[in-house]
């Protein structure tokens, strides 16, 4: 493996820890072997910290591919809950309001679901990497400000509805999208669409482009992995 010339390595980023966590944490792990302050390293789309699944990083050279392999389509599995609503959009924070759910059914969701594919605007969740003035939202929603965020055009290719619970009120979606699209504000969409509430529960990014979860690797399985390999020096 020559980490100067580039490689990509597919991690399966664990919950509650961020994209940089993990990132870090690969890159301590192959500068440590190759004797190097810092190996040169990036991943190609952020993942929320609740987020676990397919995270692309690519080493020395081949990060200039990044922003290319950011534009590669990507499918997400997401539990919701309707009926209530979170800052966040997902359990990052407590529940804010509550909503009627009673009118919910498995059909109606169905059917709602279908008017959110194709291009669609959708306004970005407070809490998220977007830059405003320099900065990203969430540092501002932590701090209790008021952000107002300008909807995006997104292109949502598949949602399949692949359970549904009606005593619960929970439904597991999967969802293939392009570049920017946020499940969470997906959810949220839902939601005002079934005249109620909804947020995220629990969200896997199952596959970047041809690379899916069956590929990647977790830490774990990335320190055992690693020592086996042949590794050109840096």
């Amino acid at each position: 493996m020559n980490f100067r010339e580039g490689e990509f390595i597919y991690i399966n980023k664990p919950y509650g820890m961020s994209s940089f966590g993990a990132l870090a944490h690969i890159r301590h792990v192959i500068s440590k072997r190759l004797g190097v302050k810092r190996v040169k390293i990036g991943h190609a789309g952020t993942l929320d910290p609740l987020a676990t699944g397919v995270l692309v990083l690519c080493t020395g050279k081949k990060t200039k591919l990044i922003d290319q392999l950011q534009r590669e389509t990507k499918e997400y599995i997401a539990d919701i809950r309707f009926g209530a609503t979170t800052p966040s959009y997902d359990r990052e924070h407590t529940v804010d309001h509550t909503y009627p759910t009673h009118h919910i059914t498995e059909e109606g969701v169905k059917t709602a679901i279908r008017q959110f594919i194709g291009e669609t605007m959708q306004v970005p969740p407070v809490y998220s990497a977007c830059n405003i003035n320099g900065k990203r939202a969430y540092e501002y929603g932590r701090k209790g400000h008021d952000v107002t965020l300008a909807a995006k055009p997104v292109v949502i290719h598949e949602i399949e509805m692949l359970e549904y619970d009606d005593a619960e009120k929970t439904a597991r979606l999967r969802v293939v999208c392009g570049k920017g699209t946020y499940i969470r504000s997906l959810a949220r969409d839902i939601g005002e669409a079934m005249n109620s509430g909804a947020y995220i529960t629990g969200l896997c990014r199952s596959r970047v482009g041809d690379v899916t979860a069956e590929d990647a690797m977790t830490l774990d399985e990335f320190h055992e992995w690693f020592a086996k390999q042949d590794v050109e020096p840096y």
